[in-house]
């Protein structure tokens, strides 16, 4: 199983590269802006295939990709001290929208709006990102875990 985290890591960083993502920001995309998208695709994921997954592989998947993002922090170049300050933000924003993700079919659009608006930095209409994670549950719903287990997908929402 652990060999497959690898693959599950890139995937979801592949669907985070996607670049109609970042053309409604605020800012230029900066390394902020992908986690939060990270987190995002990571807390569909985890919410649509936690019941594939046992306790102890899905806890062993979320330290791994935890993990990738610490040693991405620190190629940018923090130190120890920012690193552990940062991450300890990050998991806490990871919970936040995972428990705010748990209930998104049941949301209204303007309740979906408000939660992307308030992790993302969005210039003006949330739309996009609302039909974009809308259907990526979609796909989630309709493919199974080992999708993500196999070489990089190819997936345009």
């Amino acid at each position: 199983m652990k060999n497959d985290f690898d693959q599950i890591y890139n995937n979801l960083i592949k669907l985070t590269r996607n670049k109609n993502l970042y053309l409604n920001l605020r800012n230029k995309d900066t390394f902020s802006d992908r986690l939060i998208i990270l987190l995002f695709h990571l807390s569909f994921f985890l919410k649509y295939y936690k019941h594939q997954l046992s306790k102890n592989e899905a806890q062993d998947l979320f330290d791994f990709i935890i993990k990738q993002i610490e040693l991405s922090i620190r190629e940018i170049g923090y130190g120890d001290v920012s690193v552990n300050k940062k991450m300890k933000d990050y998991v806490n924003l990871f919970y936040s929208i995972l428990e705010k993700v748990d209930n998104w079919e049941l949301q209204e659009k303007n309740q979906k709006s408000i939660l992307i608006g308030k992790f993302m930095n969005i210039k003006e209409d949330n739309d996009y990102f609302i039909t974009y994670f809308d259907k990526y549950r979609e796909f989630l719903l309709k493919n199974s875990f080992k999708i993500f287990t196999k070489d990089i997908i190819e997936l345009e929402f």
